[in-house]
């Protein structure tokens, strides 16, 4: 028992005072950790020039357009026009079924054959009367009753040449004519469809001059007047055109709340029918302004405003700045307030950055290897010219 009391001794003892070093470290308070120092590119503001201009898309389209139907109701039987296809004045385009409009010509023509015999008896009977009048043998009461009678049927003959003419124009109206020369741009009516009077039947662009028609907003189109120029380019191989505002609506289109604008082109140099343009109005080119831009990867979101941040060259630390965005130039965002030129702005990693935040600027591997590169050429060719001066000095013995 006393050899086992002395041998435990030592062992507490060391026990205890780990026990006392673990309760001092315990009890003692760790340093925080030391903000790390962000590696950021930056950029110095200036004053650029805009360069992008407000560009619509437009449709290229005839100046008039016009929708051909029949004159008469009937079922159409043959339609020689097709969708795209370039026609003539005099053309014809689709007939209806003209008999019922003959078998009313025949009728029309009889009752003019009829009415044209009855006017000859009544002429006949005129010219005995009126000799029967010259020998007294009739009373002047009589003779004023066959001339009025004579008169009559002349009138009725009259009648019978008009509506035989009526029901001529009727038959002939169950062709549809092309009355311009031009381009079918829609066909709104098949063989054996029975249509009404005035329906729409053929639709056709007539040759002649070309309109551009594109939209602009309600904040933008009182920029725009009538006789002011318009840069025009074709969407397939942007060749440039020139041409004028013909016409603004008076009033927006109901379902897009926009203005539709037509521009006037040469005929000879439009592209074709249905062609998509870009249009850029004149009157609201912004190109050559003296504006400050910034890349999108420099903005940041701040309550309900854009900023951007700031580096205090001296101190190395960033600031927070609220901006105000105008609008796009670009893949950049032009900038109406809050920044100065001459002003550092961090450019990328902008959203791991808090205010006051120590920074360092961000270099680039290839930079860095080609000043390394140079610092060793140069070593080189100090070497070089040492060696070279050396091997020139002569030997002293």
């Amino acid at each position: 028992m006393p050899n086992m009391s002395r041998n435990s001794s030592p062992r507490l003892a060391l026990g205890l005072a780990l026990a006392a070093s673990l309760a001092v470290v315990a009890c003692s308070k760790s340093e925080p950790p030391q903000e790390p120092v962000r590696s950021v590119k930056v950029l110095t503001v200036g004053v650029d020039s805009f360069q992008s201009n407000h560009e619509f898309a437009g449709e290229v389209r005839a100046r008039v357009e016009s929708r051909l139907g029949f004159r008469v109701g009937g079922k159409i039987t043959q339609r020689q026009a097709e969708l795209g296809q370039r026609v003539k004045a005099g053309q014809v385009l689709a007939q209806l079924d003209p008999r019922d409009y003959q078998l009313a010509a025949d009728a029309a023509r009889a009752q003019l054959a009829a009415a044209s015999t009855n006017r000859d008896l009544a002429a006949a009977d005129f010219k005995r009367y009126a000799a029967l009048k010259d020998q007294n043998f009739i009373s002047g009461a009589e003779l004023e009753r066959r001339e009025t009678a004579f008169k009559a049927a002349q009138a009725q003959l009259d009648q019978a040449k008009a509506q035989l003419a009526s029901q001529g124009n009727q038959a002939g109206y169950t062709s549809l004519v092309a009355d311009v020369s031009g381009v079918v741009t829609a066909v709104e009516a098949e063989v054996g469809q029975v249509v009404s009077a005035g329906a729409p039947v053929v639709r056709i662009a007539q040759d002649g001059p070309r309109d551009v028609v594109f939209s602009v907003p309600e904040d933008k189109v009182a920029a725009i007047k009538p006789g002011s120029d318009v840069g025009v380019r074709a969407w397939t191989d942007n060749t440039p055109l020139a041409g004028k505002v013909r016409e603004v609506a008076a009033s927006a289109d109901p379902v897009t709340r926009t203005y539709p604008v037509k521009v006037s082109l040469d005929a000879a140099a439009a592209p074709p029918l249905g062609a998509t343009v870009y249009v850029s109005p004149k009157a609201l080119s912004l190109a050559g302004m003296p504006v400050i831009k910034l890349p999108t990867s420099a903005l940041r979101k701040e309550g309900q405003g854009t900023a951007v941040w700031v580096l205090d060259k001296p101190t190395m630390t960033v600031k927070s700045q609220p901006i105000q965005i105008a609008t796009a130039d670009g893949n950049e965002a032009v900038v109406s307030a809050g920044l100065q030129p001459g002003m550092i702005v961090v450019s990328a990693g902008v959203h791991v950055l808090s205010p006051g935040q120590k920074v360092t600027i961000y270099q680039e591997r290839n930079a860095q290897s080609t000043a390394a590169a140079l610092q060793e050429a140069t070593r080189n060719v100090a070497s070089a010219a040492g060696g070279a001066q050396a091997a020139t000095l002569p030997v002293i013995k």
